[in-house]
């Protein structure tokens, strides 16, 4: 192994607008950065030296994709990836590199997106919702972090599912997004959990379902989408660590192991249900597994993605 590892964090580009009062948690680091921030504070002890964490921001992650594409597979450099980047980047890019090709390390963490709506939306549920985005589809909008992101491919899916058709906002990322949501110039969107239960905890936005087979410990209150009228809408924003192609079996071994230990610790597992992420138990966690979930998510949603021809602009 050497002496240092740096993390690679794919990003969107911050919002570089004037502040916005209305929630401090919109401009906090993004979920990527927090989750690898949160590992790498207790894994500096098992792989024996610093963790150095670099967020690269440009294309929805294909940027840093790309620059971890061609690291040395030495351990060294590896990134912390999620859907999309790992998943939906692959239908929507033409990409310089292929993001199954990368060495899977671990699975870390999944978490749910919620559907919410601006705070004076009329519908008090999502069957009402979905009613009112049908007799309302000439007008309503739903805000996005841009073409072809999480947000996006999630509210055509919703689409699909539902039989509605409203227009899509693109965003320069999902904080000015969920600003605009909150002043009511936008409708709905479907966000990381992770990032907008601030805003429903204050009442800033209303939420109608989370997109998950069970509730949040951490929002509770908050109906499943079985629950709330529409079963099968699971969208999982999960996150992964991967080396570079070619990378040692037993340098990805030892990186796996020291992922793991981390998220064994109680402190971390706190911190990651605080953010509404669910850590899977460790069979899930381990290299195969990531390998085997990362093709089963691009099994299903890149014929999604491709058939409604979303394209990065």
């Amino acid at each position: 192994m050497p002496r240092r590892c740096r993390w690679l964090c794919a990003a969107r580009a911050r919002n570089h607008g004037a502040p916005d009062h209305h929630d401090r948690a919109v401009r906090r680091r993004r979920p990527t950065d927090v989750l690898a921030r949160i590992l790498a504070e207790y894994m500096r002890n098992a792989v024996g030296h610093p963790v150095i964490i670099e967020n690269i921001t440009g294309a929805s992650g294909t940027v840093a994709g790309l620059r971890a594409s061609r690291a040395a597979p030495d351990g060294s450099t590896i990134t912390i990836g999620h859907w999309g980047t790992h998943c939906l980047n692959g239908a929507v890019y033409q990409l310089q590199y292929d993001v199954r090709e990368f060495a899977p390390v671990a699975l870390i963490a999944s978490g749910p997106q919620l559907i919410i709506g601006r705070p004076d939306l009329p519908a008090k549920n999502l069957k009402e919702l979905i009613a009112w985005l049908k007799a309302n589809g000439d007008k309503a909008t739903a805000g996005t972090a841009g073409p072809g992101s999480g947000a996006h491919v999630a509210g055509v899916f919703f689409q699909q599912l539902t039989n509605t058709n409203f227009s899509f906002v693109p965003y320069r990322g999902a904080g000015p997004a969920l600003n605009d949501l909150m002043a009511g110039h936008i409708d709905i969107m479907f966000d990381q959990a992770s990032n907008s239960l601030p805003q429903v905890g204050s009442g800033t936005v209303k939420a109608f379902a989370v997109t998950a087979p069970s509730r949040l410990a951490s929002a509770p209150d908050i109906p499943t989408v079985d629950e709330a009228g529409l079963p099968g809408l699971y969208i999982a924003y999960w996150h992964g660590i991967w080396a570079p192609k070619g990378t040692p079996a037993d340098i990805v071994s030892t990186l796996s192991k020291a992922v793991m230990s981390a998220l064994a610790e109680p402190a971390v597992r706190q911190r990651f249900a605080e953010l509404g992420q669910e850590i899977p138990p460790p069979d899930k966690q381990a290299p195969a597994a990531l390998r085997d979930h990362q093709a089963a998510e691009i099994e299903k949603w890149w014929p999604i993605v491709k058939s409604a021809n979303i394209k990065a602009e």
